[in-house]
């Protein structure tokens, strides 16, 4: 038990089990270990977490802490033109993702009441309407055409835009700096332009809102007196990008998920009052958040094994949503299976504060596409599919549909 598992060129990232499933290797792991030793590629002997009760017991766990200035955190896959981490990166202000109480409860106290379940409950109606009026423009197009330009990114980017007060005109700004800010073996300079184009932007518009707000989540956060302009800035990184860049992939990926497994599809079509069952499945299944990172500030046993003060830990939320000691089947997508258990919304006090927001997207989205388009079908071989197998959320670059006939 004392070996370690060496992956010399970091984790496996090729989806060799096909498109919505872990790498093989990953499953492998956590058939036998499910709390490992890891070798990383600069040589640091951290672990990786592949079982889904110790990811749940983990990220309960705030001994492993979320700071990334703690320590080194190592980068557990080969970055090209990226150096090895020599000293802790440092925190940044209003990134509360990145913090642990009391400054993590601090910041996310301040939003917890823009994303209650009655105050998304009343974003519902405009939801529905940003998503028909997307499905509109879509169905003026002539097939074949790229889902993921023309529904799936727009559709989140107007809601988000909507709810935090971004000027819809500026989409471009933020989806191309965000895409490559995400890209895992993108240069360090070219990551940190795209940064400081994104806080750039995001500084003059919080600044302009805390001199005039308006009905947005950014104006409320803007009213706190105690909250800087950095901290309003870095928590309109955090929400903005994670707000459009996680939905989005969901609404292409699922998309693709559902069109490769048409008996799902027919069903899903046949019984729409299975939607809610089917979203909950298919972030399961496809768990686009794939990899966190922890590091341990002490001493810590988990799963059996001894995870020491200083270490890296790599989170595989993937592997524990398709660990079959927790889901029947799990490497089967079933729309009928009541997922509520899963994993892909986090768990602990960094639970996604957006995820009752995220389940009305997804619930439109599929909704209206799939009543929309009844023929809808992919334009190309799903082995053509581009994964997102380099970035920091999984999916996919383009998804070429076609279709024959649409319908109100």
């Amino acid at each position: 038990m004392s070996q370690t598992v060496p992956f010399p060129n970091g984790l496996p990232m090729d989806r060799d089990a096909g498109p919505f499933n872990p790498p093989r290797e990953i499953t492998r792991l956590r058939e036998a270990r499910p709390v490992s030793p890891l070798v990383f590629p600069d040589g640091h002997e951290g672990w990786i977490v592949t079982g889904y009760e110790a990811v749940r017991q983990l990220m309960a766990d705030t001994r492993f802490s979320s700071r990334q200035d703690l320590g080194i955190l190592h980068v557990p896959y080969e970055t090209p033109g990226m150096p090895a981490a020599t000293e802790p990166s440092p925190q940044i202000p209003g990134m509360f993702v990145a913090m642990d109480p009391p400054d993590h409860t601090r910041l996310r106290r301040r939003l917890t009441g823009a994303f209650t379940v009655k105050r998304m409950k009343l974003l519902e109606e405009r939801i529905t309407a940003i998503t028909e009026q997307q499905l509109d423009e879509l169905a003026r197009l002539t097939p074949p055409v790229d889902l993921v330009k023309e529904f799936a990114l727009p559709v989140p980017s107007l809601v988000i835009c909507e709810l935090l007060g971004v000027p819809y005109a500026d989409r471009e700004t933020f989806q191309v700096n965000s895409a490559k800010f995400m890209v895992k073996d993108q240069s360090l300079e070219e990551k940190m332009a795209a940064y400081e184009a994104l806080t750039t932007y995001l500084a003059e518009l919080v600044t302009r809102k805390r001199a005039a707000p308006g009905e947005d989540i950014l104006s409320d956060l803007a009213r706190h007196d105690d909250l800087t302009i950095e901290e309003l800035t870095g928590a309109a990184f955090l929400l903005l990008l994670a707000g459009h860049e996680t939905t989005a992939n969901m609404l292409a990926l699922g998309t693709f998920a559902l069109l490769e497994h048409p008996e799902q599809l027919a069903e899903l079509r046949a019984n729409p009052d299975l939607l809610p069952d089917a979203v909950e499945e298919l972030m399961r299944y496809l768990s686009v958040v794939d990899i966190l990172f922890r590091y341990a500030t002490e001493d810590i046993e988990l799963g059996g094994e001894t995870i020491h003060e200083g270490s890296t830990v790599v989170v595989s939320m993937l592997a524990a949503n398709h660990d079959p000691q927790r889901f029947e089947n799990p490497d089967t997508l079933d729309i009928h299976r009541k997922a509520r258990g899963h994993l892909s919304f986090g768990h602990g006090i960094h639970q996604c504060l957006g995820q009752q927001l995220a389940r009305l997207e997804m619930r439109a989205g599929f909704d209206g596409l799939l009543r929309r388009f009844p023929t809808l079908k992919l334009a190309i071989p799903a082995a053509d599919v581009k994964l997102r197998t380099d970035m920091n959320i999984y999916g996919v670059h383009e998804l070429p549909i076609t279709w024959t006939e649409t319908a109100r």
